[in-house]
């Protein structure tokens, strides 16, 4: 019974802490605001990349970029191309800024673009972390636009109506994380 409320409490949490910064930064959730800003730790993001086994030969889009850690982590450590999609204009101003710190404008893109109507289609890998009704709002293009293949990930929330090729709980240093990994084709 104790692992019942355990499992409960690793889903509750996640779901707590967006409500949560999304009432503090006066978020409302929806077509345009998927999920509030809340940062994958560094562990979290290379854990997502090495589950979807990013190589060189990958583009990764990152639906909601922020602050573009997990694109930027694809570029380094992954030798990936990657795309981040982001329509908090700051945030891009600042990834931007750490791209030409980092010298990685030619490895990685951000567009300021709401995640529902960018195009898909030359992603191999999409990263996720937002809300469970947000994948499920997202779902449909990701059928429509990813090839037979292509993986998508995403930290803590389920994407309703697919199966997880993968699933892995991470411990991590303030909570417990979970990461998904889907291929397209499979689910």
């Amino acid at each position: 019974m104790r692992g019942f409320y355990l499992k409960r409490l690793s889903v509750a949490v996640p779901l707590l802490l967006l409500a949560s910064v999304a009432s503090a930064q006066g978020i409302k959730i929806g077509p345009q605001r998927l999920a509030p800003y809340v940062p994958s730790p560094p562990q979290i993001v290379e854990e997502m990349l090495k589950i979807a086994e990013v190589d060189e030969m990958d583009t990764v889009y990152d639906l909601g970029s922020g602050d573009g850690r997990i694109v930027i982590t694809a570029a380094q450590q992954f030798g990936a191309r990657a795309v981040g999609v982001e329509i908090d204009h700051k945030l891009i101003e600042q990834t931007q800024a750490k791209l030409r710190e980092l010298n990685l404008s030619n490895r990685v893109e951000i567009i300021e673009q709401d995640a529902m109507k960018v195009d898909l289609a030359p992603a191999s890998v999409v990263t996720l972390y937002l809300l469970t009704s947000s994948n499920e709002l997202l779902r449909p293009s990701l059928e429509k636009s990813l090839k037979p293949g292509a993986r998508v990930v995403s930290h803590d929330f389920r994407i309703s109506g697919w199966k997880p090729s993968r699933t892995e709980v991470i411990r991590g240093e303030a909570r417990t994380h979970t990461i998904y990994l889907y291929e397209v084709g499979k689910q």
